[in-house]
């Protein structure tokens, strides 16, 4: 965990875009990643009948599906108090196991900053 009052403007973007699709599409979470090449993919929580994902698992698989190659980092807006092992691993796949991973509570105070490994 490391100190969150040094997010820089690109990191709070992403807590920004995973807000504001949270609110958008009525969701638990909202999630951001930035690939190695700075473009993001947002995405909230999928919960079908047949399909449930995190917001961040469907966020690294819109990425995957744009073509990263790799993670630069990744943010998620949600009420939990930590981020789950799975989204995590979820991170760590494509984006190694340094990449930090930013936690936000619903009204976009960040929280604890943890890495993907």
């Amino acid at each position: 965990m490391t100190d969150n009052t040094a997010l820089g403007p690109e990191d709070r973007k992403l807590i920004t875009l995973a807000r504001a699709t949270r609110a958008r599409n009525a969701v638990p979470e909202g999630a951001a990643v930035r690939d190695e090449t700075g473009r993001t993919y947002v995405a909230g929580t999928v919960g079908l009948a047949s399909l449930r994902l995190s917001a961040l698992q469907t966020a690294v698989a819109m990425a995957v599906a744009g073509g990263a190659k790799s993670l630069e980092a990744a943010a998620v807006v949600s009420e939990a108090s930590s981020v789950a092992d799975a989204d995590r691993a979820a991170v760590r796949d494509l984006g190694g196991p340094d990449t930090p991973v930013l936690l936000a509570g619903t009204d976009g105070t960040p929280g604890p900053v943890v890495t993907a490994g």
